[in-house]
């Protein structure tokens, strides 16, 4: 029976570990499980292994020991299906394309029918209205990202992996965006996994922070973020879990590598 595209997915890592071929050990043995629905944030300093461990999920790189799977299989079997999709920091919409045909190419590339009105209540959604002909070279940073989102999220994703996603536009844009597409994900079920390197933007989007050490990447710290959606700008109890963040980060800096669990 084919999976319901409606219901977020369960991906598991199991000891994951990932060395380059010139010895450079980027994930140290990582055992984590993602649960259905929920979004996850990856927090670390640069360079710490977030983005390497993000695309061993997507399928991307693959672990040099141990098993990433979703739902029980590989994830590059669930990205053929269309029901894994990545947005990254650089949008790379297809200049050629207009906005609309750069988010319906995900559909394309996915082999899922054609769907104008997906795509164009999408559209809607990332507040694009009226940009649905306009070519990519034709909008502002934020605009591209929020095409970027719409297109992975073009095919209905199970599992939705987010690396440093508001990263490239202005600050009151990655505000803006932070505090408006979350709800995009967030009432589809979908499983979602953020990278970022704001502590602010973790407790904000996520309901569980997994704090990362320096390379190679260690479990710090996984902190539970039971905030009220949709979340005020500010909050007494935001701020003590944006401390309990800080505080696990230094402490990797420091050299302890303890994972802790916190509310």
């Amino acid at each position: 029976m084919a999976p319901d595209r409606r219901a977020g997915v369960t991906v598991t890592v199991d000891a994951a570990t990932k060395v380059y071929p010139d010895g450079t050990e980027a994930v140290a043995p990582i055992t984590l499980t993602l649960d259905p629905g929920r979004t996850t944030v990856l927090v670390g300093p640069s360079g710490c292994g977030k983005s390497t461990l993000l695309r061993m999920i997507a399928g991307l790189e693959s672990a040099t020991a141990g098993e990433v799977l979703v739902d029980g299989e590989p994830p590059t079997i669930v990205q053929r299906r269309g029901e894994l999709a990545v947005a990254f920091q650089d949008p790379s919409l297809l200049p050629w394309r207009s906005v609309a045909a750069n988010i319906a190419l995900a559909r394309e590339l996915a082999r899922l029918d054609r769907d104008d009105e997906r795509v164009a209540e999408l559209i809607d959604l990332v507040g694009l209205t009226g940009f649905a002909a306009t070519k990519p070279a034709a909008l502002s940073g934020g605009m591209r990202q929020r095409a970027a989102i719409a297109r992975a999220l073009a095919t209905d994703p199970r599992l939705l992996l987010l690396d440093e996603p508001f990263g490239a536009v202005d600050e009151l844009t990655r505000q803006q965006l932070a505090r408006e597409l979350p709800a995009l994900w967030e009432g589809g079920g979908t499983t979602t996994l953020l990278v970022t390197h704001s502590v602010a933007e973790a407790v904000r989007l996520a309901d569980r922070v997994i704090v990362l050490s320096p390379r190679p990447a260690r479990v710090l710290a996984d902190i539970p973020i039971k905030l009220p959606r949709p979340r005020r700008d500010s909050d007494p109890a935001a701020d003590r879990l944006e401390r309990a963040v800080v505080e696990a980060l230094e402490r990797g800096h420091a050299g302890g590598d303890a994972a802790q669990t916190g509310g």
